[in-house]
């Protein structure tokens, strides 16, 4: 009995090779055009549902980081950056800090690429196999507080905690009563030993404990992240939202004209 492409797709998705069934036909196809043995016909349709594995799982997985923007690693403009050599981002990149468990502390004033520092190790990360969460400062807080009342609420927490690297963004901007404070180092403390963090502030740890206000729960957490940690100190250039910010006006301003006239 012989059995329709048709019928043949359609095993192929009872056995969960979804992804292969809908490329079957063209398989076939180049198998026939190109005289493949069976061997290589079975070669290539393993790799190309493995492939399709892998990327549906990356596509999952960005969308779980809830990333705010996708800015990769690369498109970092490390050349503006008197804190940051090519060589250390490569070797921020290589990740062995992940694996080693260090956080990363990244300070500095706003404007000058932290959030897209973080952003694009965290996506270049989920490339490499790591489950990543981002998560605002004001977000996490808000998610920390309603976790016990709202399904949303612990399914976001769900993930941050089985993540490899959790990015927290905009670390204390905001002053925490004593009930957020807690809630904060009971998170930080359950990532301690089981995942890495990175951190964005543009504040240092030293100004931390007026935020956080009960002088023992700052120690605690601080201990915590800086037990293994890297600290990026961006100094405090010329905003690069200024530099490469847009402009509604295709020529230079009026302003700009003057300026140079009075120049000359």
């Amino acid at each position: 009995m012989t059995t329709s492409l048709e019928q043949l797709q359609q095993q192929f998705r009872t056995l969960r090779l979804s992804e292969t069934a809908d490329y079957l036909p063209s398989l076939i196809q180049q198998a026939e055009s190109e005289d493949w043995t069976y061997r290589m016909f079975l070669d290539h349709l393993a790799t190309y549902e493995l492939k399709r594995r892998d990327e549906k799982l990356i596509e999952k997985r960005l969308k779980w980081a809830a990333f705010p923007f996708y800015k990769t690693i690369d498109s970092f403009r490390v050349e503006e950056q008197q804190s940051l050599s090519k060589k250390q981002i490569n070797q921020l990149k290589e990740f062995t800090w992940l694996d080693q468990l260090y956080n990363l502390i990244i300070l500095g004033p706003p404007g000058v690429g932290k959030t897209h520092l973080a952003t694009g190790l965290g996506i270049e990360a989920i490339h490499q196999g790591y489950k990543v969460s981002f998560i605002s400062m004001g977000q996490l807080i808000q998610t920390l507080k309603t976790e016990d009342v709202t399904r949303k609420s612990q399914t976001r927490m769900r993930r941050i905690r089985d993540s490899n690297l959790v990015i927290i963004d905009d670390l204390m901007f905001m002053a925490m009563d004593s009930r957020e404070a807690n809630l904060f180092f009971h998170l930080i403390n359950d990532l301690y030993d089981n995942a890495s963090v990175i951190l964005t502030s543009n504040k240092g740890p030293n100004e931390w404990g007026e935020l956080l206000g009960d002088p023992g729960i700052t120690t605690a957490i601080l201990d915590r992240l800086l037990h293994r940690a890297e600290v990026i100190q961006f100094r405090n250039d010329d905003s690069y939202r200024m530099k490469h910010r847009s402009s509604i006006f295709m020529e230079k301003s009026v302003q700009d004209e003057r300026a140079k006239s009075v120049q000359n």
